[in-house]
């Protein structure tokens, strides 16, 4: 099904759309880190390439101006293989935002498909979860805060917030070590390689229904056991599939450095 999402996705054409807003895009230098996920072909030592990153997520008024210029993803125009019904169901229409979605909010209830359209409407791709997880491991001062358990804890406690509060808009968050704001703490946010972090042990059960298995599977793939905030997120991205969509869930750009 994903394949041929894919083949049909191929046929929808991108406009181009202006670039990213006032917070522009971040260039990271790369480098080595221990992923928090254990792989079995390595010692989870990755090596990440410079790459850019969007300063903030994509906010509503950017992905307003995306569906203006690409009818194709408007609400009730996107066919139901790249996007669920609840697709942007907090817009009051299909071209208008309204008090449910204030203009420099997060987008959420956006699906892969449609992230991974946007994004491709800049020149840009949805980041990887290891250029993900390499930027979001820095708090203010440090570039790898992850073994203070003060900075756990503040992560949890944001990720304990009710998702039923209004979201603040992007960019109120001060910028971690690389400049880079709001990674934690504001919304969820899809990568590009989201559906392929957790492999079971048994290829026959690819595809099992029951979610739990993702939480297994998840513990047993950790590292770092005790970080149970990256253990969260990667159980939450792995139940989903690239047309689903949620209210605490959005998404940001990446670009490769030439």
């Amino acid at each position: 099904m994903r394949r041929l999402a894919a083949i049909l996705l191929m046929a929808l054409p991108v406009a181009g759309v202006l670039a990213a807003g006032p917070g522009g895009y971040v260039t990271l230098p790369g480098g080595t880190f221990r992923s928090a996920l254990k792989y079995e072909d390595s010692d989870s030592q990755v090596r990440i390439k410079p790459f850019e990153l969007m300063r903030t997520p994509v906010t509503n008024a950017e992905f307003l101006a995306f569906v203006k210029a690409n009818p194709q993803w408007q609400r009730g125009r996107t066919p139901g293989v790249f996007a669920e019904d609840r697709y942007l169901s907090h817009w009051a229409g299909p071209q208008t935002l309204g008090p449910n979605a204030q203009p420099q909010q997060p987008v959420v209830w956006v699906s892969w498909f449609a992230a991974d359209a946007y994004c491709q409407s800049q020149g840009a791709r949805l980041p990887t979860w290891s250029e993900w997880e390499y930027v979001a491991a820095a708090d203010e001062t440090r570039k790898d805060a992850r073994n203070d358990p003060a900075w756990r804890e503040r992560i949890l406690s944001w990720y304990s917030r009710s998702s039923k509060t209004s979201l603040p808009r992007a960019g109120l968050q001060a910028p971690n070590a690389y400049g880079v704001q709001d990674i934690h703490g504001l919304v969820w946010e899809w990568t590009e390689d989201y559906s392929a972090m957790l492999v079971d042990s048994d290829n026959r059960n690819q595809g099992d229904a029951d979610k739990t298995r993702f939480c297994g599977a998840g513990a047993l793939s950790m590292n770092d056991r005790d970080n149970y905030a990256v253990l969260m997120r990667v159980a939450m991205l792995s139940s989903l599939g690239g047309q689903d969509t949620t209210g605490n869930l959005g998404f940001r750009c990446a670009k490769d450095v030439k």
